[in-house]
């Protein structure tokens, strides 16, 4: 195991290493779901070289051709039977997905509270470390959640709680009734439209966990809109980086990723994770896959270093460069 400076979550205990794991691809949007035995295998695995912050939600579920469900808290439960107390689980609730995979949001007191008894069940656990609100429901004011989280605080079920793609007046009026932890949302090279943020977290002390921190895999440079994803259930294949234009649009930013990781004698994956977690200690990066030898390379990203001078560097490239992104944003 690799020893690296853990960093805290907000004003939290909560210690973790500065490289979590999102574990959603296991049975969720990466194609057909990993065998049981297999995806809680790996899981286990990514526990015992370091990984101890796992990211997974009630909403992470997929089908098997054999028409298996899948169920991504079950993975993760299963997968840190002995060893709960070495590690933090973060959990999501709020949302259901519909067949043409739009979202259904529901964020009233009732359902938080039927979901985090059926999160507990699922993860075989009497606490869940940080839960999440998975996405604003606009029918529910932020007061109302936030007041709901702080019972189920004080009854024990979960240690702390956060937001996920929030903005910063909902995080505000949120955390004024029941502080906030962290807020949970996309943060890469390529979609940097939530930095506007950054003041606010520094200000309540929140931290900042970055989903799709590599771009759903792009900034790793191993897949090219060539790339045969793995059919209706590998949601990466309708993503706008990974059309031919898109990619043409990045080209510039796979090059200077290509240079910069030849420097570092680090992969672009790791360089792409670096730049954010060197770029402010409250971020924690949550990439994801079912590949140990990646998992292994994602996770010794939080030993390379960048100096301030590098990150500003990187930064103002970017400020010259446009893309198309998955995450409804065409950013600059």
């Amino acid at each position: 195991m690799i020893k690296m400076e853990k960093r805290t979550l907000g004003a939290s205990q909560l210690r973790v290493n500065p490289v979590g794991l999102g574990c959603m691809g296991f049975s969720h949007a990466s194609g057909d779901p990993t065998e049981k035995s297999a995806a809680v295998k790996t899981l286990r695995e990514a526990c015992e070289m370091g990984y101890d912050f796992l990211d997974t939600a009630e909403a992470y579920t997929g089908v098997s051709p054999d028409g298996t469900v899948s169920c991504n808290e079950e993975l993760v439960g299963e997968a840190v039977k002995g060893i709960r107390d070495k590690v933090v689980i973060a959990t999501k609730m709020g949302v259901k997905h519909n067949q043409d995979r739009s979202l259904r949001l529901d964020s009233s007191p009732e359902t938080i509270r039927k979901s985090v008894e059926e999160s507990l069940r699922k993860l075989g656990t009497d606490y869940i470390d940080l839960y999440y609100q998975h996405r604003i429901d606009p029918k529910v004011e932020p007061e109302a959640v936030a007041e709901t989280m702080g019972l189920l605080i004080k009854e024990g079920k979960i240690r702390y709680w956060g937001i996920s793609e929030t903005t910063e007046e909902y995080l505000r009026r949120a955390h004024a009734v029941c502080p906030v932890t962290a807020i949970e949302n996309r943060y890469s090279m390529m979609a940097r439209w939530h930095e506007t943020i950054f003041p606010v977290c520094e200000e309540l002390d929140v931290a900042y966990v970055a989903f799709s921190p590599m771009a759903n895999g792009f900034l790793t440079g191993k897949y090219t809109p060539a790339t045969k994803f793995e059919g209706s259930q590998d949601y990466r294949a309708a993503m706008p980086q990974y059309t031919e234009e898109g990619y043409e649009k990045a080209k510039e930013l796979l090059n200077m990723l290509t240079n910069m990781a030849e420097e570092k004698k680090a992969t672009m994956g790791q360089l792409s994770l670096a730049w954010m977690i060197n770029k402010k200690p409250y971020i924690v990066p949550i990439p994801g896959s079912r590949k140990i030898e990646r998992l292994r390379e994602n996770f010794e990203a939080g030993n390379v270093v960048l100096t301030r001078e590098e990150i500003a560097m990187i930064d103002s490239r970017l400020d010259t460069m446009e893309f198309d992104v998955f995450g409804g944003h065409s950013a600059k």
